[in-house]
């Protein structure tokens, strides 16, 4: 089977988050199958340079983007014989210093960003030589293809295009603009309803690729569950219960490659289940590289992500002020809202010797967080499927989750199964249900023997994506028939 993916970040070659994460992993997995899988993604600042090896594709880019029209040219790259990177090379679009936003506010242009890449994606759904028999659309900047291939099908005699697979990785980001953006499709106005992509009198980009594609996944069991309920549905809970017998809940996997606390570059020391004494050594790394007090007595708590709301960050920030008074410590890195990271700024600024705090996003070091800490924090209001829980589950860094999504998926707390828990999961959304976790770590730690337990229970789960990448092969062969 000949698969095409399409998504606005790719690890390693653009990334903001998990997105980027899943979409890399994935391919890569499909195509260790055997699989033909391409990748299409804007060829943003910087790729060119720290990729030289990219080769021009002989395929003209040039569509009409409401009244104007838009030229774009084509690269790709071969990571091994069976998995090509198409990177859709636009400057005025793709050569800025954000993905989405600077300074924190989104690019005023991004419909017109993405309504592109949309027509870029349909066209080479269409028109690659290798012919893809399965489109696999990720979130709202890549959903208007899905619309864009139904209307080829219902208007093009012949070549109908691949059937349409839509991966939901977050319904809060819809890809909401003014209807006056709708134009920018270049489509019939009778798209624009209810029924097709409008969205409370706006043109949702996300919305048409649930109503058009053929099949609809989300990052995990739960969230596929928790999105057709009002309370998490984000206005689309009803669209999403029509399509309910075409949504499917898939749990991401880990890439084993880039996360092996083994054979991780990042790392000064490889340590196993079996052997943990380099994560011992890693914990003390990383308190020095952070100017804590290096002590293997201290419980140290990290913390990796987006400094949001979703993230849970208000109510981890008021734990932590009634938390900090005992013997801890807590690293965090991260970046968003300037009121959360001027707060955990000044709680540094309180408590030297128990807080580290970096601002922005560093790879290598999320890989020493992971490794040297004793416990991670995820707090999260909600999360699709949550990708650091996984990966501190893989190092030995128990988690401590809200028991929603994906964070429930994984995590199996003591009350659940004493004999497989790996983490400690409170259902409130509450700085008191938090603290309440934050103290049961810290009673944790003073038993070595559970500790080792639970380590050892995170370390050796199966999260690899050998273990889901079937169930996505299963979801393409049954569109194409």
């Amino acid at each position: 089977m000949r698969i095409l993916h399409a998504s606005s970040e790719v690890y390693p070659y653009s990334k903001t988050g998990g997105l980027a994460d899943m979409v890399g992993a994935l391919a890569k997995a499909l195509a260790r199958t055997g699989r033909q899988v391409g990748v299409v993604t804007p060829l943003y600042a910087g790729i060119r340079e720290r990729f030289p090896d990219l080769k021009p594709v002989e395929l003209p880019l040039d569509f009409p983007l409401g009244q104007r029209r838009v030229a774009a040219s084509l690269w790709s790259l071969n990571p091994s014989p069976e998995l090509t990177l198409y990177f859709v090379d636009q400057a005025d679009f793709y050569q800025r210093p954000g993905l989405y936003q600077a300074d924190g506010v989104d690019y005023p242009d991004n419909a017109e960003r993405f309504v592109f890449f949309s027509k870029v994606i349909a066209h080479l759904a269409l028109h690659l030589p290798w012919q893809p028999e399965a489109l696999h659309l990720h979130d709202w900047q890549t959903s208007l293809a899905a619309l864009l291939l139904h209307h080829h099908r219902r208007t093009a005699g012949q070549g109908k295009g691949p059937k349409v697979c839509l991966t939901i990785h977050n319904l809060a980001y819809q890809g909401l603009f003014p209807a006056a953006q709708y134009g920018l499709t270049n489509l019939p106005a009778e798209y624009f309803n209810l029924a097709g992509v409008e969205f409370y009198g706006q043109l949702g980009c996300l919305k048409a690729g649930i109503v058009y594609a053929d099949i609809i996944t989300t990052v995990s069991p739960r969230y596929a569950r928790e999105i057709t309920t009002e309370e998490m549905g984000c206005g689309l809970d009803g669209l999403l219960r029509q399509r309910n017998s075409s949504l499917v809940g898939i749990l991401n996997g880990v890439d084993a490659d880039e996360w092996n606390p083994q054979s991780d570059p990042h790392l000064k020391h490889a340590y196993s289940a079996a052997d943990l004494r380099g994560k011992e050594m890693n914990k003390l790394e990383l308190q020095r590289e952070f100017g804590l007090p290096i002590r293997a007595d201290i419980p140290l708590f990290g913390s990796i992500g987006r400094l949001a709301e979703q993230k849970g960050v208000e109510i981890l920030l008021a734990a932590l002020e009634e938390t900090l008074g005992a013997k801890m410590q807590f690293i965090v890195v991260g970046s968003g809202a300037p009121t959360f990271e001027k707060a955990y700024r000044d709680l540094a600024r309180r408590y030297p010797s128990q807080v580290g705090v970096q601002i922005g996003f560093n790879e290598g070091l999320s890989h020493r967080i992971e490794a040297g800490s004793d416990f991670f924090l995820m707090p999260s209001r909600f999360e699709p499927c949550g990708l650091n829980q996984m990966y501190g589950l893989r190092y030995g860094a128990i988690p401590i989750v809200r028991a929603t999504g994906g964070l429930d998926d994984t995590v199996i707390d003591i009350r659940e199964d004493s004999a497989k828990a790996n983490g400690i999961k409170f259902m409130e959304y509450s700085p008191a249900a938090l603290v309440k976790s934050i103290h049961k770590a810290l009673a944790l730690f003073e038993e070595p023997h559970l500790m080792q337990q639970f380590r050892h229970n995170g370390m050796t789960a199966d999260f690899s994506w050998n273990r889901v990448v079937s169930e996505y092969i299963r979801i393409y062969e049954k569109i194409g028939t």
